[in-house]
């Protein structure tokens, strides 16, 4: 049978038949895009490309075409089970409304590539989880938490309050007696609630899969100086899913 014919049984256009799609030139560059970010972010998923794409820099692909080019190069990421747990209802945390209304501060901890451990010391704003300091080293005690706090206060101004867990570095006479001085609230959460201060152990998940779980740093300063670019990268380039899809950067004159 003829393929006029055939086209003829069934109802189809022939036109229809015989066409064949032209590869437009821009998928390349998609397909380019798409391989740079995957290459330099490897845990970043399709969401978060897509949205540096398209919130930073500002290329408008519909999400749709985007996705189907990150399929056809087999870049998704293989999705972890998540264990599910029963627990009680947590209370939701507040919202701040403005900036510099409330804090977060933690600690994490990692080894070096001869098996020091280290210890990082992270602050954000709540508000538009923006990163405030990295502080790396060997030991942090609570004369180094002050330091790198009143260091931050210098250039972005003093918060109301901050939220933290009950360390011994928290809990300290030291800290009690500057946040007086300051004017700050220090806000603990209920020992074994971390839930309590979601914002930033969110954060130590982002820090812990974007990079410090990917190298072996030699030494302290290699460490610091890669948390201080990556800061960097995460306030002004990094997509934040929970603050609109823009980098914490952006959120301010959204809000203004």
């Amino acid at each position: 049978m003829s393929v006029r014919a055939a086209c003829e049984a069934f109802g189809v256009s022939e036109t229809c038949y015989r066409y064949r799609a032209k590869r437009c030139a821009e998928n390349s560059v998609i397909a380019e895009w798409l391989v740079r970010l995957t290459h330099n972010q490897r845990n970043w998923g399709f969401g978060l490309c897509f949205l540096y794409l398209r919130n930073v820099k500002g290329f408008t692909w519909n999400h749709k075409r985007v996705y189907r080019i990150y399929r056809e190069l087999e870049l998704n990421l293989r999705i972890r089970p998540r264990k599910r747990l029963v627990r009680e209802q947590p209370e939701p945390l507040a919202v701040p409304q403005a900036l510099n209304e409330c804090w977060s501060m933690d600690f994490m901890h990692d080894q070096l590539a001869d098996g020091r451990s280290i210890r990082l010391f992270n602050v954000i704003d709540d508000f538009n989880r923006e990163g405030l300091c990295i502080e790396v080293d060997f030991s942090l005690p609570a004369l180094r938490v002050i330091r790198s706090l009143d260091q931050v206060i210098e250039w972005r101004g003093k918060p109301l309050k901050i939220r933290c867990d009950n360390g011994p570095e928290y809990v300290s006479d030291a800290l009690r007696d500057w946040a007086m001085r300051r004017g700050i609230v220090l806000q603990f959460i209920q020992p074994g609630k971390p839930q309590q201060n979601a914002y930033i152990e969110r954060y130590n998940k982002t820090v812990r899969y974007d990079w410090l779980a990917h190298y072996l740093f030699e030494t302290v300063a290699d460490v610091q100086e890669y948390a201080t670019r990556w800061l960097w990268s995460y306030n002004h380039e990094r997509p934040n899913t929970a603050i609109g899809g823009v980098p914490p950067k952006q959120k301010l004159p959204i809000a203004a």
